[in-house]
């Protein structure tokens, strides 16, 4: 019996010992150790969806295919055209309402040539003629997160297009006129930096669709591409990238580009209006990296200063009205922007000096005046400073006053406004 003990005892040393030498061993293998408490650890997929997700905010795809308060990428929500409405569609992957039964091959054809699953052709709200510059790879990435969101069934609604515009095979002329199919080619001159930058500008930021003038047919010409325009049916004006004299980026240093794209608020200006939307939704969850990359090439864009400044003429104010402007100024804007339009960057932006207040189109002064406005609220800047609307305590007289005093004082090379450009803003909705 004592010899029977001794021999389990014997046999169960040694199975410990071979337990413990097999563990050694695989601990001695490529990526066995146990990983650092707090370390996460991602499988192959799992990276690709992250990726996925990262690459879905760099093209801002939830701010059109998801309804306020909605379910994330569920769709249902209108898009004001010239033309009519459109409605965006569900991506979520719902087989039956959303992009459930389709395949990567199918995501990346919708992408890179503008034709969803079932042949149609797509209206160029979606930006198509900026994501056929996307890589495969990135089209793919894309597919496998919006693939791994909660699918939810919801009908997608039809279009509300007036005629002839809900016919599409008018889309056939429109795409032979102003799309050029093609992913991104890098620009060997270039650096990698400047590249990256140009692939996310003009792939999925799809800068341009805003900041180039829209024709009456709904498209845009590529020599004219960042010269900026009005956003149909938003009535902000995009400004010019490529004109130092609207938003014209080759004299800011790289940083405040970098923080006015991801902070959304730098010492040369702040963002409101739809771009606020664009940094909340989309900008502020990029890398560092890859926002000075954005930064460098915008910096970078050829300066095409198409009209000479205002004479000096043009530039002639009454009196009266720029009195009655330094008046109104002195009791509602000082508090905030200086005596001198200084302001107190970067919670308060500085009037004197600043381009988007004294470029030609002057919709989006009258439109803060009256309106309001906030920076979006972002990771690193959660708690950003806002304007109030003064709509209800000023009228027209003197809200195109306080906007041509701050147009035309401290230097600035801007020209007057008058209380009908005023009216016509007033009676629009804020979008």
């Amino acid at each position: 019996m004592n010899r029977m003990r001794f021999s389990m005892r014997v046999l169960l040393v040694l199975v410990v010992s071979a337990l413990l030498a097999l563990g050694v061993v695989l601990c001695m293998q490529p990526g066995a150790l146990p990983a650092k408490p707090g370390a996460v650890v991602t499988n192959a997929t799992t990276q690709v969806i992250n990726r996925g997700e990262y690459l879905a905010r760099a093209g801002d795809c939830v701010a059109c295919h998801t309804t306020p308060n909605g379910k994330p990428f569920a769709g249902g929500r209108p898009m004001a055209t010239p033309f009519g409405a459109l409605y965006v569609p569900n991506i979520t992957p719902d087989d039956d309402t959303g992009i459930g039964k389709w395949t990567a091959d199918d995501f990346y054809r919708m992408m890179h040539t503008g034709v969803s699953k079932d042949g149609t052709l797509l209206y160029p709200a979606m930006p198509f003629a900026s994501y056929t510059k996307v890589t495969r790879d990135d089209s793919d990435a894309i597919f496998s997160y919006l693939m791994s969101v909660p699918p939810v069934q919801q009908q997608n609604r039809p279009h509300a297009l007036q005629f002839p515009f809900n016919n599409r095979d008018l889309l056939l002329g429109w795409r032979t006129l102003y799309f050029k199919e093609g992913e991104y080619r890098p620009d060997t001159r270039q650096t990698a930096e400047w590249n990256r930058g140009a692939y996310l500008v003009q792939g999925l930021g799809h800068c341009a669709m805003c900041h180039t003038a829209i024709n009456a047919l709904g498209g845009s010409s590529e020599s004219k591409a960042f010269e900026g325009g009005m956003i149909p049916n938003q009535n902000w004006y995009a400004p010019s990238l490529t004109s130092n004299r609207e938003a014209g980026l080759g004299n800011w240093e790289i940083q405040d580009i970098v923080d006015l794209l991801q902070v959304g608020a730098s010492h040369r200006g702040t963002v409101y209006g739809p771009m606020a939307e664009v940094v909340y939704n989309s900008l502020q969850y990029l890398s560092d990296e890859d926002v000075r990359a954005m930064a460098v090439y915008l910096k970078a864009l050829p300066q095409r200063d198409s009209e000479p400044p205002p004479t000096s003429q043009a530039r002639l104010v009454n009196p009266g009205v720029m009195e009655t402007g330094r008046k109104v100024y002195q009791a509602q804007c000082a508090m905030c922007h200086g005596d001198e339009g200084k302001g107190n960057t970067p919670a308060y932006p500085p009037l004197a000096g600043n381009q988007s207040i004294t470029m030609a189109s002057p919709v989006n002064s009258i439109r803060m005046v009256l309106n309001g406005g906030y920076a979006p609220g972002t990771r690193k800047n959660p708690r950003p400073h806002g304007m109030p609307p003064f709509s209800h305590i000023l009228n027209d007289d003197e809200v195109a006053a306080v906007v041509t005093y701050i147009r035309v004082a401290w230097n600035n090379s801007g020209t007057p406004v008058n209380a009908v450009q005023t009216n016509e803003l007033r009676k629009l909705l804020p979008e």
